[in-house]
């Protein structure tokens, strides 16, 4: 009976209908006069020449006329650093394809001309392994990325085979996938790559050269995971845990996870794997659902650089990885072109804008890592990185954007982005040629005019955002009565004329946002959103602290054009309220004495924040006062010995509790990554106050193979005018996992109290919470 079952679903999985979608080129899509162009030129002028300065100066291109023999010397920086030049040489072949600069031309020739001179005669190309361990080639696929290298070289060599018609990098990219071809394989060695890449750069060059071992051997590697039977298997942070087709839960580092998901959506069409459709849509629901920012990043969680649970989505502590963010937009992509479905390329339009953007700065010079979706003002965009794959990652990601806009089949063009500009796309061959007037994402309106040579029949469809409740469209200046909708396009199907024009229509309001309930940090928040857009609250627009701020379910929200932020945004301004303390407590945690002071708010996008002074941001704002700063920090302000730069002190007073000692899903406070020493944290009380309990919930991350434990031990102390005493009896406690640990002692007159913690041999420590009654 089982058996009938699994055949009758493998029965109807393979019935399932593909569009396989072409994409129309970047290289016929011209974006002009709108944001994504902004971001275009920032690429260009920004992003690229920091990259190359900075593969220059830290020895990544160096390391390869070290390998040629070229010069002499030793591998500069870690093992997987060729993987960043060959980004900046696929950003740069991008941003050639675009400008014909004959300097950047001659830049990457001589680039290229550097890989290659280091590849060796069988093929093999990787600079670490060539100058530091030439013996222990292709020993350790778990962890030292000589696959995920190759496959990032194999990309770049295709992109820049298509940006100059040379083929010296593409024939060294045949022979590095040749050599690999000669080990792995199912009648040769079994194995498959720690991080994924290899997967779906050999799909790609099987699609450029039409030689099918490459395919076969992408199709090997993605069917390697999880085969216990076959090889040693490295468990949930490698996609390692069951095999690729039996995989529902995105787990595990999330930007390898992304890379395996498009790699399963690029065989989906090409071979006969009816598991992998199942697979690919329980893995998506899964993310957007449970485990995806509203930013559209993905992997909460700093620890593994990985996913959560279902609904660990916390914003402070937020890992967001800008890497992952683009593997979620490529893996969307992928299949909005699969399915020819609106919701995937909704969701990638929520991932460029948000998720994209905001990790490169507005000169183009400074890149985030890691994005939180709240900051008490200590996380910036750095220049760069020991690890650099973020940076270069998305040099190599903008160039292309063009390439999401439209895609096509032999009867229809897809409008996916709506985005100012002129393409050029061949159906059936014939030239069609769309323009596109529109000031998108600011405002709703769009026009598109069709020109071609001769009458063509085909039909044109246009993605109504999933966001936009209200739309309307035009064929020609007549309204179009019972539109025809299907999969979330609009459909309209006619010969077209040249001059034919659309005008389609879709209402921006602003929208409220409201968490699922399951996403602890949420609760009691909502997040604005207009058109694609989501917006944060930063410090430098406020004379207020953001955290203090709330938004009433009743304020009007409206809305203003600031010429003066990024290229020019519309931002949202509503009446904010937050508390002001007439008097303060008897205690931290007692109720405050105190006035409600409204405020003006001004939210900007999220994508633009951290461009101006430095400060404090949120995304998700209390709708109620009693979760805002003010109302939990009451009497007191936090201070500490040191704080770990990606951590903050304010956590210990937030009101948030944790499950248990090592929750990393709530906002912690650590004196990472000072190991064995005497460290402090301490509340100084605005005015002096009796004091008489405690409650300290520690951090530990053992479990999760932290650096972090409970202290060898801890005292407590009180002050009085400028002098610091131990408080009597409690000069020496140990400290307890998983619970507020409550001490309480005789009440004293204190304008002051302080944690002294001895932090074990080797190891750091933190708090999650500090409650003083």
């Amino acid at each position: 009976m089982a058996l009938f079952f699994l055949n009758m679903v493998a029965s109807a999985i393979s019935q399932e209908k593909f569009e396989n979608l072409s994409p129309v080129p970047f290289t016929d899509v011209e974006i002009k006069g709108s944001l994504l162009s902004f971001y275009l030129k920032i690429a260009e002028k920004g992003v690229l020449p920091a990259n190359i300065e900075h593969c220059e100066k830290t020895g990544r291109l160096s390391n390869f006329d070290k390998a040629s023999g070229k010069i002499k010397g030793k591998f500069e920086g870690t093992f997987f650093n060729d993987s960043d030049v060959h980004k900046v040489i696929e950003g740069a072949s991008y941003i050639y394809a675009l400008t014909k600069n004959p300097q950047l031309g001659e830049k990457l020739d001589k680039m290229v001309e550097s890989i290659i001179a280091a590849q060796q005669s069988n093929g093999y190309l990787n600079t670490y392994f060539t100058l530091e361990k030439p013996d222990e080639k292709w020993t350790n696929l778990r962890d030292m990325h000589e696959l995920y290298c190759s496959g990032h070289f194999i990309e770049a060599a295709i992109a820049h085979f298509q940006a100059t018609g040379k083929r010296n990098m593409l024939d060294a990219a045949c022979r590095l996938a040749d050599h690999i071809d000669s080990i792995f394989g199912p009648n040769k060695r079994h194995g498959t790559c720690g991080h994924e890449e290899i997967e779906l750069a050999l799909v790609k060059l099987y699609k450029t050269t039409g030689e099918k071992r490459y395919l076969k051997l992408a199709e090997f590697f993605v069917e390697q995971r999880g085969r216990a039977d076959q090889r040693e298997i490295w468990g949930e942070y490698f996609q390692d845990h069951e095999p690729a087709e039996e995989q529902n839960e995105a787990v595990g580092h999330a930007v390898r996870a992304a890379y395996l998901y498009c790699a399963m959506t690029d065989l989906i069409p090409l071979t006969n794997r009816p598991g992998y459709i199942s697979a690919v849509n329980n893995l998506w629901e899964n993310v957007t659902k449970k485990k995806m920012y509203i930013t559209g990043g993905i992997g909460a969680r700093h620890e593994g650089e990985a996913f959560g649970d279902d609904y660990e989505l916390p914003n402070e502590s937020a890992y967001s990885e800008s890497c992952a963010a683009i593997g979620n937009a490529l893996w969307n992509h992928r299949l909005a072109l699969l399915y020819g479905d609106a919701k995937y390329a909704d969701t990638m339009e929520q991932i460029i804008y948000n998720g994209i953007l905001c990790a490169v700065s507005m000169e183009g010079g400074k890149f985030f890592y890691v994005n939180p979706l709240a900051s008490r003002g200590n996380h910036h965009r750095l220049e760069w990185y020991g690890c650099a794959c973020c940076p270069t990652n998305i040099l190599r990601f903008i160039p292309q954007i063009g390439e999401y806009v439209y895609a096509r089949n032999e009867k229809e063009i897809f409008v996916n982005l709506y985005v100012a500009g002129r393409a050029k796309i061949r159906l059936n061959d014939q030239e069609i040629f769309l323009l596109q007037e529109t000031d998108y994402p600011w405002n709703g309106n769009i026009r598109i005019a069709i020109d071609a040579k001769n009458p063509a029949d085909f039909s044109l469809l246009l993605r109504i955002p999933s966001w936009c409740e209200n739309w309307n469209a035009k064929l020609n200046g007549v309204k179009i009565e019972n539109p025809k909708i299907e999969k979330g396009y609009l459909i309209i199907t006619r010969k077209w004329e040249k001059d034919d024009y659309i005008n389609l229509y879709v209402d921006m309001p602003v929208q409220r946002i409201q968490s699922h309930p399951n996403v602890k940090s949420n609760q009691g928040r909502i997040a604005l959103q207009r058109g694609p857009i989501i917006y944060c609250v930063e410090s430098c627009d406020h004379s207020e602290n953001v955290y203090s701020l709330s938004l009433p379910r009743h304020a009007e929200l409206k809305t203003e054009f600031r010429p003066d932020i990024s290229c020019g945004v519309v931002v949202i301004k509503a009446k904010a309220q937050m508390l002001e303390n007439e008097s303060v407590s008897d205690g931290l945690y007692f109720p405050v004495k105190s006035k409600i002071k409204e405020i003006e708010m001004t939210a900007i996008p999220y994508f633009a924040w951290d461009n101006r002074e430095p400060g404090e941001m949120l995304v998700w704002i209390p709708e109620y006062l009693n979760l805002t700063r003010n109302s939990t920090m009451g009497n007191a302000v936090p201070k500490a010995s040191h704080c770990n730069p990606g951590d903050s002190v304010f956590a210990i007073c937030d009101g948030v509790e944790p499950k248990n000692s090592s929750d990393v899903s709530v906002p912690r406070f650590t004196w990472w990554d000072h190991k064995g020493t005497k460290e402090w944290i301490q509340y100084d009380f605005r005015t002096p106050r009796k004091i008489s309990a405690c409650e300290i919930y520690w951090f530990d991350d053992e479990p999760a193979g932290g650096g972090c434990r409970i202290p060898e031990s801890f005292r407590i102390l009180y002050r009085q005018g400028e002098n610091w005493e131990p408080v009597p009896h409690l000069e020496k406690l140990s400290p307890e996992k998983d619970r507020l640990q409550k001490i309480t002692f005789s009440p004293l007159q204190a304008n002051g109290i302080k944690i002294e913690a001895q932090l074990k041999n080797g190891f750091s420590g933190g708090v999650i919470e500090w409650k003083v009654y």
